[in-house]
């Protein structure tokens, strides 16, 4: 095995957090993959991988290395696609939060497979901030303000916390003026604490913190389809509701209240260099981003 080889699949090893399915990855035998691994240890003279019965986890030198290897490794790539204009191929891991993912990133991965017939999308949904590095994650697509990292980000919009509810349970029990007035409504809550805790600008000195509501639900689009039917005033990002707003099914309320709107970003590990499927995903995904009216800044679309 050559040195860049024994790098790479060493930052496999890492990235799958198992012997076995970086040993699927790179199509080699297990055993192979356990012996390439001691002998780059014995060659360095220290241990890289810390071994559990459920995962592998790099030590303190098996971090700084695989950092370190993916720095050489990209710089290799970006000297062979300069060189060769390397095809755009393989496999794409994206995640992104379950609604917005449904909604439009799933077209974008689909749009995208066509305009590339060497790549394969692994889309993954889920409202967790999920590690990039651990997880083997190409892409993320994160909305709300990102902690200081190495992750580069590419901010492709911005969203609100809007406050809903349908014209029916207006008519029905009267229009609040401020977030004071909540206290006699029916609210309809996430389970989360987060998601109990209504967060308001502005003016406010006596709107209530956390919230009690009657109907608590743990599904966005639950929660959505509980407002248009009446149920009570709801909290949801502005895209989630965007066509319901439009079409007068639900109605915005306390907007003098309203907290600064949430970035969203697209979100890749620290690179130097990318591998050309992740550049060209990037610019696809960023150009599509970009135009969804659904995220762009209210400045732009009022």
């Amino acid at each position: 095995m050559d040195r860049l080889d024994e790098l790479g699949l060493f930052v496999k090893i890492v990235e799958e957090g198992s012997l076995a399915r970086a040993a699927q990855r790179l199509r080699r035998s297990p055993p192979a993959v356990t012996r390439a691994l001691a002998a780059l240890e014995d060659r360095i003279g220290v241990r890289l991988i810390d071994r559990t019965t459920r995962r592998l986890a790099p030590t303190e030198a098996g971090r700084l290395l695989v950092d370190r290897a993916r720095v050489v490794l990209d710089a290799y790539e970006a000297s062979l696609a300069g060189v060769a204009n390397a095809p755009v191929r393989g496999v794409l891991r994206v995640v992104a939060p379950v609604q917005f993912g449904r909604r439009h990133v799933a077209p974008i991965a689909a749009r995208f497979l066509d305009r590339f017939a060497d790549v394969e999308v692994e889309l993954m949904l889920g409202d967790r901030n999920v590690d990039l590095i651990d997880e083997a994650i190409d892409v993320a697509v994160r909305i709300g303000h990102l902690p200081d990292s190495s992750l580069l980000a590419r901010q492709v919009g911005e969203v609100r916390r809007l406050w809903v509810a349908s014209p029916g349970y207006l008519r029905k029990r009267g229009t609040p003026r401020s977030p004071a007035d909540l206290a006699a409504h029916d609210v309809v809550l996430g389970t989360s604490p987060v998601a109990q805790d209504w967060i308001f600008a502005g003016p406010v000195r006596d709107a209530p913190h956390r919230l009690t509501g009657r109907l608590r639900v743990d599904d966005v689009e639950t929660r959505l389809r509980a407002a248009r039917a009446g149920r009570g005033i709801a909290q949801l990002l502005s895209y989630q509701v965007a066509d319901d707003l439009k079409a007068g099914s639900l109605i915005r309320l306390f907007r003098r209240y309203e907290a600064p709107p949430l970035p969203v970003h697209l979100v890749t590990k620290g690179r130097v260099h990318r591998a050309p499927k992740l550049d060209a995903f990037l610019e696809f995904a960023t150009e599509r981003l970009l135009a969804l009216p659904v995220i762009r800044p209210e400045t732009e679309t009022s």
